[in-house]
């Protein structure tokens, strides 16, 4: 398998004695490169889960980068590259790591010592696999939807109903983050969801166009029982309010990640096929140079993932869309650069044009970060 030399995210020269943080990115990229690039197509059509990825990301520390632990500081930057790395080769699994990564931020930033301490270091090693339930609270949030989940006080908690259409990494021990809306209140509750526990089904959805590896289920809640270990926030819109942009934050890793993988691809036909390719527009060089400014933009932003001012907010908004947009110029590209090659159904071009549309669709949307940018930006006009 062809590998290119780069480094996709960062400059070409790498530093004569590795930091932690570039020594991860390089053992996330070996990861990807090797067993991961063998697994892809499969994952993408067959429906294999990666879970053995998934586990030894966790023991190579790509999973708890953006939380804080032992005496390594929370780096949400660092969090994104090594979920671009993956993206980069797999699209699929660079969201199971978003999945992931944001289930451990419901869990750090609950405060409740049943999900942080040593839940969470279990969480953050990969040796337990958490995700989010989040689309259809965001959604709602946003004025899009209405909640699907409902909850009604009992004695030491709550009892939960409803169906979630689609939730993605899941399995039998896997667990997510959820919210329902409170009978008889104008509050919301936000808890995990055991996928092992009683009331508790998965069932099976429609089939994707691509990422059917992904475990994506249909979850279906019955009186489940929500207590003080399982409550991550009450009330919670102040909550959210407190993670929205380190949520989407980290999704731009997988927009940056299946950018680059089709600027790559680009570049493995150019020299047979760049004396015609020149005649296309988005060339591989342009694209590098706006994905290198888009990187440079969001590990800024990533500084300061609880940042909640408008300005701020509408940046990381917009930042997520460029990213989505940007994967979807260059997998469109890289098909155009392919050729014939690129169409054919087991071509990684292929998957990553389908991988794109993905990114430019789940919560939140374009259409949906576009709404939200609308809104942010008329409050800042003057009555």
């Amino acid at each position: 398998m062809e590998v290119l030399d780069r480094t996709p995210l960062a400059d070409d020269r790498e530093p004569a004695v590795p930091t932690p943080a570039t020594a991860l990115v390089s053992a996330v990229r070996a990861l990807a490169d090797g067993p991961l690039a063998e697994l892809a197509d499969d994952i993408d059509r067959r429906g294999i889960y990666p879970k053995s990825i998934l586990q030894r990301l966790g023991e190579l520390g790509a999973l708890n980068a953006h939380i804080a632990h032992e005496d390594q500081p929370a780096d949400y930057g660092l969090a994104i590259q090594a979920m671009a790395e993956v993206s980069r080769v797999c699209g699929a699994t660079g969201f199971m790591v978003w999945c992931h990564d944001v289930c451990g931020v419901y869990m750090e930033q609950s405060g409740n010592p049943a999900l942080t301490g040593a839940a969470l270091a279990r969480h953050g090693k990969g040796q337990t696999l958490g995700a989010t339930g989040m689309s259809n609270p965001m959604k709602t949030f946003a004025g899009i939807e209405t909640f699907l989940l409902h909850a009604r006080k009992v004695d030491g908690g709550h009892l939960v109903s409803g169906t979630l259409p689609w939730v993605s990494n899941l399995g039998p021990d896997h667990y997510f983050g959820a919210v329902a809306d409170v009978e008889g209140s104008a509050q919301e509750i936000m808890f995990l969801v055991h996928c092992d526990a009683a009331g508790v089904e998965l069932r099976n959805c429609p089939s994707f166009s691509a990422m059917e590896g992904t475990n994506t289920w249909a979850v279906r809640l019955t009186d489940y029982f929500v207590g003080a270990k399982e409550l991550i926030a009450e009330p919670v819109r102040p909550f959210i309010g407190r993670i929205r942009a380190a949520f989407i934050l980290l999704q731009t890793g997988m927009g940056l990640g299946v950018a680059q993988g089709a600027i790559d691809s680009m570049w493995k036909v150019e020299r047979q096929l760049g004396h015609v390719n020149e005649f296309l527009e988005d060339r591989p060089d342009a694209l590098q140079d706006e994905l290198d400014v888009l990187t440079t933009r969001i590990m800024t932003l990533a500084q300061t993932p609880f940042g909640s001012e408008r300005e701020f907010l509408i940046d990381v908004l917009d930042a997520r869309a460029h990213a989505s947009e940007l994967a979807l110029r260059a997998a469109q590209s890289a098909l155009l650069h392919q050729g014939a090659r690129g169409y054919l159904m087991t071509s990684d071009v292929q998957r990553r044009v389908r991988e794109s549309h993905f990114v430019a669709i789940v919560t939140p949307a374009i259409k949906h970060l576009r709404k939200e940018i609308a809104r942010l930006s008329a409050e800042e006009q003057p009555a």
